[in-house]
């Protein structure tokens, strides 16, 4: 049986079990007189027995897949021929990938020696006889989870609390998944971080002028030593990110103020699913808009004044960028705008203040610490971008803060390092981890910040 039918009957099984549970509740309501004499209501005593039903044949079911071809691969490799199975190590993996490819029908039978084709039939019997086995052990748990759980059924049974407990525990486990996957993803940062300043110290990375990160990968490649300074990458980050700032920010918080406090209810209603459109374009959308229509404009126009503007400058993705984050800041400030209690205004406009000074005085400096929060939220966003500044501000790591001059940032220098063929034992390759541990605390600073900017200064106003 395949997984999805084998799936496909546990939910079936699952549900026959809700409702089984709950007409055996049914049932001992009408043998001892009313609902009253049950702990729980009916529903629990059915969600109990589907939990029951469900959960223990889950986990057989993700331990047996996680570990059966492990085991069936063992297993195939076992009846090899000696002269096949005792072969070097990286020899023999190569032996069990054509095992593996010949199952998966990646390689034609004529093309393979018949030792590999019997392994590979061995392996295909091991795998039907393995899904017989667990479709078996499966159905019977659940059948006889369901049978155990019908008989425990009584009126002192206390389904409510098992269910709620495991439902505590449910949201324990989510909660923690996403902790310990943050962990796991600072940790690997991290340590690869470490074996990066081991080859290059933590000084001249911070702050070193040069960025050229090209060097021989493998032994037998002639390269540079390379120059890890950091300055021009992070310094093209943020020109980048405060040119997307200097756009977002006035567009945005004026587009929040007049949907708040100025648009009728019917151009609200439009203009904001309107504008929030432009969060939902790809990135790449915005990298081709930037290359095509916005750098040869600003080209055109460094022309015409006698200016210098490259191909591609970090005026041209900051301008883009910053059009792709207007939504972020506009819904943000416009959230917390609308928070703003209404009594607020009503003092202010009663005691002669106009709807612009009301404004300017009093709803904008209530909502300040949100808008201010919502702001540090929206630069994090633009340090992490990185096709916009791929397709419009360039790869060079040039030390310049002239905004007409192609720069690079953090993430595409990230991007650049890790792909293609590379092997994680040289400072290029290794340099990668540094930025993104290096962009991890920028990001993680900006966030600390406006979480205290925020409950530093709301409860002044509330």
């Amino acid at each position: 049986m395949a997984p999805f039918h084998l799936l496909l009957t546990l939910c079936v099984l699952t549900i026959a079990g809700f409702f089984i549970g709950r007409s055996k509740s049914f049932a001992v309501c009408s043998a001892q007189g009313g609902p009253r004499a049950l702990h729980s209501r009916p529903i629990y005593y059915g969600t109990l027995t589907a939990i029951w039903c469900a959960v223990p044949a889950l986990i057989v079911f993700s331990f047996w897949h996680f570990f059966q071809s492990t085991i069936i691969m063992d297993l195939v490799i076992a009846d090899l021929p000696d002269q096949i199975r005792f072969l070097p190590e990286d020899r023999l993996n190569l032996v069990v990938n054509d095992i593996k490819n010949v199952v998966a029908g990646n390689i034609v039978a004529g093309n393979i020696s018949p030792a590999i084709q019997a392994a590979a039939d061995h392996y295909k019997n091991f795998e039907k006889t393995a899904q017989i086995a667990l479709s078996v052990i499966i159905t019977a748990m659940a059948i006889i989870a369901i049978a155990g759980v019908y008989l425990k059924i009584t009126p002192t049974l206390r389904a409510r609390n098992y269910v709620e407990k495991v439902i505590e525990g449910l949201l324990i486990a989510c909660a923690s998944l996403a902790v310990f996957t943050t962990i796991g993803i600072v940790a690997s940062v991290f340590y690869e971080a470490i074996r990066f300043f081991k080859i290059v110290p933590v000084y001249k990375f911070l702050f070193g002028l040069q960025w050229s990160p090209q060097m021989a990968i493998h032994a037998e490649q002639i390269g540079s030593s390379g120059a890890f300074g950091a300055i021009p990458v992070i310094l093209g980050t943020m020109l980048i990110a405060g040119i997307a700032m200097c756009v977002a920010v006035p567009v945005g918080l004026m587009a929040a103020i007049y949907l708040a406090e100025y648009a009728n209810k019917t151009f609200r209603n439009i203009a904001k699913p309107l504008l929030e459109i432009l969060a939902g374009i790809p990135t790449v959308v915005y990298g081709f808009f930037a290359a095509l229509v916005v750098a040869p404009a600003i080209r055109d126009a460094g022309d015409i004044l006698g200016f210098s503007v490259s191909s591609e400058s970090a005026l041209a993705a900051g301008i883009v960028m910053g059009i792709m984050i207007i939504p972020f800041v506009s819904s943000l400030s416009d959230d917390v705008i609308n928070a703003v209690p209404q009594s607020l205004r009503d003092g202010a406009l009663s005691l002669g203040s106009t709807r612009s000074e009301t404004i300017i005085n009093v709803v904008l400096p209530a909502a300040l610490p949100g808008i201010v929060g919502g702001v540090l939220l929206a630069v994090s966003r633009a340090i992490g971008e990185t096709m916009i500044v791929v397709m419009a501000a360039g790869l060079s790591a040039n030390l310049t803060a002239n905004p007409f001059q192609a720069v690079t940032t953090v993430t595409v220098q990230i991007v650049t390092l890790l792909v293609g063929d590379q092997e994680f034992d040289n400072a290029k390759t290794l340099a990668a981890f540094a930025l993104g541990l290096l962009l991890f605390v920028i990001t993680l600073a900006l966030n600390v910040v406006a979480l205290i900017v925020v409950r530093k200064y709301r409860e002044h106003y509330e």
